[in-house]
């Protein structure tokens, strides 16, 4: 998991070899004007969600995991406070995990929270859990979705 401002993006282009465009893809883009919903960047390499949602509560947001994709939320307007804990450490999932949504849900609390504000942005790997939109207002957001296993060509 990583947590930084955007202005430091270059620092984490060399973790995956579509990071790359993901960064060129944040500095070229006004997000703020995008509708919500999914926008294509590299096929289903890589693709943003566009999502403008009322917060919840810490007590309502479950962690997840994803093995699929990569997952860099970054927060456009309002705070996201972001729940984590190691994947590794999660003992009560929901159910079983999703292949088809690339998803799997859990009982387990964070570890910690992260206070995530407009111009920062979370990294959470296949390894990371993570319980996302914990805020008492509006929050917009871009969650760019990259294939593990994808490379650039």
């Amino acid at each position: 998991m990583i947590l930084d401002t955007i202005a430091n993006a270059k620092r984490y282009a060399a973790l995956h070899p579509l990071f790359p465009q993901v960064f060129e893809f944040i500095k070229k883009t006004d997000l703020s004007s995008l509708a919500n919903g999914k926008h294509a960047i590299l096929g289903d390499d890589v693709f943003v969600i566009i999502e403008r949602v009322a917060g919840r509560s810490r007590q309502s947001a479950q962690l997840e995991c994803h093995r699929k994709y990569i997952d860099i939320q970054l927060v456009i307007s309002g705070t996201d406070t972001m729940g984590w804990k190691p994947l590794s450490c999660c003992l009560a999932p929901v159910d079983e995990f999703n292949a088809l949504a690339d998803i799997q849900f859990f009982y387990d609390a964070p570890d910690t929270w992260l206070s995530t504000p407009a111009g920062a942005f979370c990294i959470f790997f296949p390894e990371d859990a993570h319980a996302p939109l914990v805020s008492t207002q509006a929050i917009h957001k871009a969650v760019f979705k990259i294939a593990v296993n994808a490379s650039a060509s």
